[in-house]
């Protein structure tokens, strides 16, 4: 299974790259985490954010690879401890198919993405800056993974 991170956003810092990287490569090749970027959309004085958060949604739908099972990062989904999102991992490389996980840009995801999503999944209640994002969620997919195959990365 291979875990396609789409994500609105490009351009990001340094560390912020650095560390989404530290965590990925951290991943064995039956659970790979490859990072898709998706342009954002031109946002000015007088931008259509309506229009602008659909296109970034379309673009973020036509990225999802074919047969995929797919994951919004979402405020409202739903939170899940470490020990759960370990389960949840386990189902999804269990699946027999590859897995896409969904962020969305600054003002939020397109609601065609929430509705073509399988799962909606919260990092947190909090409001966290995109670049963040990257890097919490390629930790945690690491954190889960070793909590399934025993590795001594989390300590409870």
């Amino acid at each position: 299974m291979q875990l396609h991170l789409i994500a609105v956003g490009n351009r990001m810092p340094a560390w912020v790259g650095e560390a989404y990287q530290d965590y990925a490569k951290r991943l064995p090749r039956e659970c790979a985490l490859k990072l898709v970027e998706i342009a954002p959309g031109k946002r000015g004085r007088n931008a259509d954010v309506q229009r602008i958060v659909r296109d970034e949604g379309e673009r973020m739908l036509a990225a999802i690879p074919r047969d995929c099972q797919v994951i919004a990062l979402e405020v409202g989904g739903k939170s899940w401890s470490t020990p759960q999102l370990a389960v949840q991992l386990e189902s999804w490389m269990h699946s027999g198919r590859d897995t896409a996980l969904l962020v969305g840009g600054p003002e939020g995801m397109d609601a065609a993405c929430r509705e073509r999503a399988d799962q909606l999944w919260s990092l947190s209640a909090l409001t966290l800056p995109h670049p963040l994002v990257r890097v919490i969620l390629a930790e945690q997919l690491y954190r889960a993974w070793s909590v399934m195959v025993g590795h001594p990365y989390h300590r409870e």
